[in-house]
């Protein structure tokens, strides 16, 4: 239950992030979001230290960040701990990325919007903390893994892929240059909208398709360990698409 809940924190964590950077406008001006970035960063450089608060200059959001880190390095698993602050750490690096282009209004390309919509997803360190909440977590041969790593990415495209098709419709009335796979789709191929979003479903259950055969190559290779971090991703790209058939977050 202690690893489920800082899960569920990190959940909450990253909504009221994305929130202030998407609702409150902090994501629209770089210049106004590095400071905060740098306190961040600042958080995470003491790896959750307990006797290193965080500096001051972090706010009330890296207050809540360094509890994070804390209770995953009260964990014990230093591997998991490392893993988890790099992940969080691209995470707010991305979002300097995506401030850039809001200013600039630049709509990237699909191959680079892909490579950073995995980190602004802020999914990895959510694939960390579960595994970490596992009674059977992999250990560091495991999850170093080209086979495992490799489908962690397809399971990360296909959370961050749902969200885009279901959060266009919102998006694209308040911001038509927003950061979504449908934009980016439409704006490289010169297709309308229905097209693109018809295409960016296709780049998903295409996404689908391919980790289905990776999971299944995994399963075969008949190692037990893999079990359980198979099901965890699994259920993630699931329950990402069950939630957001209801959510009315996206509405």
């Amino acid at each position: 239950m202690r690893g489920l809940r800082l899960l569920t924190d990190l959940i909450s964590w990253l909504f009221v992030m994305d929130d202030a950077c998407d609702e409150d406008g902090l994501g629209d001006d770089p210049g106004r979001l590095a400071p905060v970035i740098a306190g961040l960063l600042g958080v995470l450089d003491r790896a959750g230290d307990p006797a290193a608060p965080p500096p001051p200059e972090a706010g009330p959001l890296g207050a809540a960040l360094h509890d994070l880190c804390r209770r995953t390095r009260a964990e014990g698993q230093a591997s998991m701990l490392l893993r988890f602050v790099s992940q969080v750490r691209q995470y707010l690096l991305a979002l300097l990325w995506e401030a850039s282009n809001r200013q600039r209004r630049r709509v990237p390309g699909v191959t680079e919007y892909v490579q950073l919509r995995r980190h602004i997803g802020g999914v990895h360190p959510c694939l960390t903390l579960t595994d970490l909440a596992s009674e059977q977590p992999p250990g560091p041969a495991r999850r170093a893994d080209p086979a495992l790593a490799a489908l962690d990415l397809l399971a990360v495209d296909l959370v961050c892929w749902c969200n885009d098709l279901f959060s266009y419709g919102k998006e694209s009335r308040s911001d038509p240059d927003a950061h979504n796979l449908v934009t980016v789709i439409a704006q490289e191929r010169g297709l309308g909208e229905t097209d693109a979003l018809r295409a960016a479903a296709d780049r998903f259950n295409q996404g689908l398709l391919a980790y289905q055969a990776a999971e299944d190559g995994l399963l075969a290779s008949g190692v037990e360990a893999l079990h359980s971090p198979l099901a965890a991703r699994r259920n993630w790209v699931r329950a990402t698409y069950d939630w957001s058939v209801v959510a009315a977050r996206y509405a």
